[in-house]
């Protein structure tokens, strides 16, 4: 695989000294909940950075929290939740999933608005990533795992893959008991002859973590990052103490739009980007991560947009460490960004 450099950046795209307000990139940020209050505001503070408009929806005591630091966010706008489908039609991008819990309100918000609007360009992370149908991954869509997370959705894809006997229903219902903690109460499982007897083993072939096991290896297709990149036609990047971003497709220059100017194509292939430290350990980086990246693919391919991102974020990470080695944080971090980018571009 190809190690990125900064020569990758050349093309990523830059505000002209003439633009207008607008022409930057407008972006949506989805993400926050009533135990995970600080995740999408690191998303938020970043990508204020570099877009030209941010829009925020969170749970009402998160809305309010960003209301009252307004004057740190002045091209941002608070959306309710009630309101998503105008500005979902309007942005260039929508990042959605940091700070949210992993629930059924998080599982049903997800999955209907990627369901309605497969053709507008997501990054997919954190909560929204861990209770995602895998069916539903929009074309090019950025995805953002770590490592457990990546196993988790290689599961989920395999749970989706099978048929309709007891126990089919079974793994299904163990998957949700092990995801959730909700309890094997798929509908229709109790119904499904033999389906409970199954549960039981079931509970322990798709729960590692019941058992404090690893994860099992998985013998599918879609296995590796690349394998489900190609199979769901999105972009992965597993994060780690290397990231590995994995595209399953080149870009489609007959969808390229105007406010697109710098796409580049890249074939279906993996790209290593080496870097980061200890400090980027801590809670909140991978949010920063993942408002980075949804701000850049605004304007950027989202094959760009990503290992640029990645690279971006660890160099910035690099430059605090040899300031103040691993004693930083999230906020550092996306402090740290503007400047390592006017270092790069």
């Amino acid at each position: 695989m190809k190690t990125v450099t900064v020569n990758d950046l050349k093309d990523l795209y830059v505000p002209s000294s003439d633009s207008h307000k607008g022409q930057n990139g407008r972006l949506l940020i989805i993400g926050g909940s009533h135990l995970f209050h600080a995740a999408s505001l690191w998303a938020l503070t970043v990508a204020s950075r570099i877009v030209d408009l941010v829009h925020y929806s969170s749970v009402p005591e998160n809305n309010e929290i960003v209301q009252k630091t307004k004057k740190e966010f002045r091209n941002g706008i608070v959306v309710p939740r009630s309101d998503l489908d105008a500005y979902i039609e309007e942005d260039d991008c929508i990042l959605i999933g940091p700070g949210m819990e992993r629930d059924r309100e998080t599982e049903t918000l997800t999955n209907s608005l990627l369901k309605k609007y497969p053709n507008k360009q997501w990054v997919i992370d954190a909560g929204a990533l861990q209770m995602l149908d895998v069916a539903l991954i929009p074309r090019r869509a950025v995805l953002t795992p770590h490592c457990r997370e990546f196993e988790d959705l290689v599961r989920r894809a395999e749970v989706g893959t099978l048929g309709a006997g007891p126990a089919s229903q079974a793994l299904r219902s163990a998957h949700l008991w092990s995801r959730d903690g909700q309890g094997p109460d798929l509908p229709g499982v109790s119904t499904v002859p033999g389906a409970k007897a199954v549960a039981i083993a079931a509970k322990r072939y798709a729960s590692p973590r019941l058992l404090d096991s690893p994860p099992r290896a998985s013998s599918s297709e879609e296995s590796s990052p690349h394998d489900f990149a190609k199979k769901y036609h999105c972009i992965v990047l597993l994060k780690g103490e290397k990231d590995i971003a994995c595209f399953g497709e080149g870009c489609d220059t007959s969808a390229t739009e105007v406010s697109h100017p710098s796409n580049t194509c890249v074939p279906s292939e993996c790209r290593v980007i080496e870097g980061g430290n200890a400090g980027m350990t801590k809670g909140g980086t991978g949010d920063v991560l993942a408002g980075l990246i949804a701000a850049l693919a605004c304007k950027n391919d989202p094959v760009l947009a990503t290992i640029a991102g990645s690279y971006i974020n660890k160099k910035a990470g690099d430059a605090l460490y040899k300031k103040v080695g691993p004693y930083f944080n999230a906020t550092d971090l996306a402090n740290q960004i503007p400047v390592t980018m006017k270092e790069l571009l």
